[in-house]
């Protein structure tokens, strides 16, 4: 589960200094701090658009195993997305377990307790920077996927969603879980990982078995909103299908990246290992889906009620030259066409209430609709 990519050189700045520098710019630190009687390191990142004048959200962001805090945060990289969106990203790193191997004790294999460690350190953050404490996610590679579950089992009541990439949940680990609120959850996985098998093995849940134990705990359609991803990259030797569980408690979501052919890697990384998906970024998706959420549930359900991304039609469904979309106002939208091969045909914007888009050769073609919003609906038009 180690990422296997040139370890950066950084200067490691004392806890202490860490407490008094000044962040008048884009910060990244290191610290330490004292839980279950041992010392545990982590790595901040503080954009240098925070100013600490409002409570901010703060993500997780976990390491795989045999890997540590400084690959991660390079390689399942959120530190643009942050600049903008003004979040704070925390790096933690693991302890040697019975093997002596770096990671997170998700599998039986240690005795560190890890879910504890985490609770203190938020309370630690706490004290030095202005944290939305409704607003805390948890996301991670592999065994930082299975890291975040566990948050999501043991600490659900700090934490307000998780996404899991090519992670998943060991047999005995879900029998004991115990989420206090609804979860939205999001997994990231390829068919052909050969880490953490996409069927699962005997230590492992398979991953559309997880992905069914929150669709069923969160009370979700079990019907899923499917999007194809268009297959910008086709050299990657993967394509990604998208699928979304609509309609669950508190309006929680649970989503699903399925890369077909896909290995043990992080979509969108700046490095391709294992058969990368480079079709998009596993980090800009998980925080488009972060920031739905509080621990009280999402915060966009209202508004997407009033966005009426639902309210369009298409039509003539089947045709045989163009086809009409129409909608119930003049919102601005971006609309994407991929075929049935999971290639993007076109795309526009339009903020209109009517278009009218041409499809140039027979066969399925998928049309998404998304608003600024960024809620999206999924139609299928045959052209004969």
């Amino acid at each position: 589960m180690k990422n296997k990519f040139t370890i950066f050189i950084l200067v490691i700045i004392s806890s202490s200094l860490l407490m008094s520098f000044s962040l008048k710019a884009q910060t990244s630190l290191f610290g330490t701090i004292v839980s279950d009687g041992l010392v545990r390191d982590y790595k901040i990142y503080v954009p240098a658009i925070y100013d600490g004048s409002v409570a901010v959200p703060l993500v997780f962001n976990f390491h795989g195993y045999g890997s540590n805090f400084i690959e991660q945060e390079q390689y399942g990289d959120f530190r643009g997305i942050a600049d903008t969106a003004n979040f704070i990203i925390v790096h933690p790193n693991g302890t040697p377990d019975n093997f002596g191997t770096l990671g997170w004790n998700t599998f039986g294999n240690s005795t560190t307790n890890d879910v504890g460690f985490i609770s203190n350190l938020i309370d630690s953050l706490k004290l030095n920077y202005n944290i939305d404490t409704t607003a805390i996610y948890s996301t991670g590679m592999s065994n930082g996927g299975f890291m975040s579950y566990e948050l999501a089992c043991q600490l659900s009541l700090r934490i307000a969603a998780v996404a899991s990439v090519t992670g998943s949940i060991t047999t005995s680990y879900l029998a004991a879980c115990n989420a206090q609120h609804p979860m939205p959850v999001m997994q990231i996985h390829g068919t052909v990982d050969a880490t953490v098998p996409y069927a699962g093995n005997v230590l492992f849940q398979p991953i559309e078995s997880v992905i069914n134990y929150w669709i069923q705990f969160n009370n979700c359609d079990t019907i899923p909103m499917f999007n194809a991803v268009a297959d910008i990259v086709t050299t990657d030797n993967c394509i990604a299908e998208h699928y979304v569980y609509e309609g669950g408690d508190n309006g929680v979501e649970v989503e699903f990246y399925k890369i077909i052919g896909g290995g043990h890697s992080w979509p969108g990384a700046p490095i391709n290992i294992n058969t990368t998906n480079m079709d998009f970024s596993a980090s800009k998706e998980i925080w488009r889906f972060f920031r739905k959420y509080r621990l009280s549930g999402s915060i966009v359900s209202s508004i997407k009620s009033l966005s009426k991304i639902n309210s369009f039609q298409v039509y003539p469904n089947p045709t045989n030259a163009e086809v009409n979309i129409s909608f119930s106002d003049a919102q601005l939208r971006t609309i994407a066409i991929v075929n049935a091969m999971g290639q993007l045909v076109n795309s526009y914007q339009c903020k209109t209430n009517f278009i009218e888009l041409a499809l140039d050769k027979q066969g399925l073609y998928f049309i998404t609709i998304q608003d600024a919003l960024g809620n999206s609906k999924t139609s299928k038009v045959v052209k004969y």
